[in-house]
């Protein structure tokens, strides 16, 4: 299958794979129909997706069901008024139905937006409000589910909620049944290569979430991230860790991975579990794994010599820099290296390690991707001279905007003027590159915090503070954390009357807890008498991170 969407397999070295590799795109791309219907119509018993639990339940689901049942979705979507263009809000972690609706929804034509099940009633009425969602289709998890039902109030433009669940709550459709019920013939209905498809929440630390907007050739895209950098192998159980919520789900659980036709495995649990991960994958014999180094950091700390992962033939990593000491304990571990990779919500895998001719330097992001003209340039957009540091951007997206990168940020022509400028996307990221072309990452431009994965923006967590009367000013930051890469630290001036005390720092995590999503809470706080300020009064963030980089050094 992905034969019919790349010019080679092959290439004898880098600068060959950088110079022709080609991803060929198709009028009216539509991966519904293009590649899951595909499969289902030739090898309707190929192996799609195997869900499991915690609890050892497993599910397999071949492209014949998985054509079936998204036929059987986009009915149950059509009946409930959903049409092309509408955009629906899904919070599904990992059940079967968060493929199963993204096809359908895809095949439809409808937008779909997915987000994680951790969303609190003001991120589900900000995100309603701002994508005009008609419908929200969510897991039966008791916080979330009051969470949208207390936001309808504020949500004039949906109309239906559904839920996955064995007992529905009252309010909601019962989606499994909606699904079951629904005809399985379903007449093809047209899309546009450049007609709106997905669209992710992206945090940012000036504002609210951003909306990510990517269109329909998206999914050929991830090809490269798949097929390159994931090294995923047709027929072969393929495992990236991430809720369907985050952009990683598009890069590592759907779309490169099934064009290539590997198998997608589901773990859908709620809290990460190192031993159940590891007793996974020995029992599956799973053949390529990726997960942020958060997660290789809590596998390492097991007695991984109890479990047979020696299946596995070839390990990623994304979602923050990698520390060289998890890379080394792996190797000594397997005899097998993380390939590290980078990129954003806003495309596909920019720079990492592709096949056996790019040869990993631990700390390195890796090499450009060959579907994108990545340079390293200063404030004036010249490029950078090797060993300095500058912003990390993609040049010519005036001319041709290359296939994987998004769209635009939707309805909100700011971001897009400050993103994309003289005929360049600007990542906000930084990096030097070095003699051998390899990249080196710095840091975020716009301070947003990488924890476990997570991409956490302050403005949101520091908004979160501000609504507690203890809280006269606040500044968010990231410090260095073993574990998770990166946690959130508050640095806090108090307002008067109030002490700090260890009971006020708990009070003020738990007040982050309910008023945005749970995993953004300050795990550090610091209580000051000011924060150190410009002279136009803007904070110095990178002050902060300085202290405390000096006293973690001292």
């Amino acid at each position: 299958m992905v034969g019919k969407y790349i010019n080679r397999f092959s290439y004898k070295d880098y600068e060959d794979f950088k110079e022709n590799y080609r991803i060929i795109v198709p009028e009216n791309f539509n991966f519904g129909y293009d590649i899951v219907d595909e499969w289902a119509m030739k090898e309707p018993n190929k192996k799609a997706l195997l869900w499991c639990n915690d609890d050892g339940q497993e599910k397999l689901f071949t492209f014949g069901d998985i054509k079936r049942l998204s036929d059987k979705a986009a009915n149950a979507f059509l009946k409930y008024g959903i049409k092309r263009g509408d955009v629906v809000l899904q919070m599904l972690m990992q059940r079967p139905e968060a493929w199963i609706n993204m096809v359908a929804l895809h095949k439809i034509g409808a937008v779909v937006i997915p987000a994680t099940y951790q969303l609190t009633e003001k991120d589900i009425v900000y995100r309603c409000n701002s994508a005009d969602i008609k419908m929200v289709v969510c897991v039966e998890h008791a916080e979330l589910v009051e969470n949208v039902k207390s936001a309808m109030a504020k949500c004039p433009t949906v109309h239906t909620l559904a839920m996955v669940n064995d007992v529905v709550r009252d309010g909601f459709v019962d989606w499994k049944k909606e699904i079951e019920l629904a005809s399985d013939k379903f007449e093809k209905m047209p899309t546009n290569n450049d007609d709106p498809m997905l669209i992710y929440f992206s945090s940012g630390t000036t504002g609210m979430p951003k909306m990510v907007m990517h269109d329909f050739t998206y999914p050929l895209g991830h090809i490269t991230t798949a097929k390159f950098w994931n090294q995923v192998e047709e027929n072969r159980y393929h495992l990236t860790q991430s809720d369907s919520g985050w952009a990683k789900f598009a890069w590592g659980k759907i779309y490169g991975q099934w064009i290539v036709g590997a198998t997608i495995v589901a773990y859908d649990t709620e809290k990460f579990n190192a031993v159940k991960m590891l007793e996974l994958i020995s029992r599956i014999k799973l053949t390529t794994f990726c997960a942020p180094p958060t997660i290789y950091r809590f596998l390492l700390k097991e007695d991984m010599s109890k479990y047979d992962i020696s299946s596995i033939k070839h390990f990623s990593t994304a979602g923050e820099p990698l520390n060289p000491e998890v890379q080394d304990k792996l190797f000594a571990l397997t005899g097998k290296k993380i390939n590290e990779g980078f990129g954003q919500s806003e495309s596909t895998v920019l720079v990492g390690y592709f096949g056996d001719f790019t040869p990993i330097k631990p700390g390195s992001m890796g090499k450009p991707a060959p579907i994108y003209d990545i340079d390293i340039v200063d404030e004036n957009g010249n490029t950078c001279e090797d060993g300095v540091v500058g912003s990390l951007v993609v040049r010519n997206t005036d001319v041709k905007r290359p296939v994987g990168l998004f769209r635009e940020y939707f309805k909100d022509d700011a971001a897009n003027a400050k993103s994309f400028r003289n005929n360049m996307y600007d990542t906000g990221d930084t990096a030097w590159r070095d003699c051998d072309g390899y990249l080196w990452f710095v840091g975020r431009s716009d301070d947003v915090i990488k924890c476990s994965g997570y991409r956490i923006g302050p403005f949101e967590v520091e908004s979160a503070l501000y609504t507690h009367p203890a809280v006269l000013e606040c500044a968010i930051t990231a410090v260095p954390d073993e574990i998770r890469g990166q946690v959130v630290k508050a640095t806090i001036v108090l307002a008067k009357g109030y002490l700090p005390s260890d009971n006020l720092v708990k009070e003020l995590q738990n007040h982050v807890k309910v008023n945005t999503a749970p995993y953004k809470y300050p795990r550090v706080v610091e209580f000051v008498k000011e924060l150190p300020k410009t002279s136009s009064g803007k904070v110095k963030r990178v002050a902060i991170r300085a202290a405390d980089m000096q006293k973690n050094n001292k």
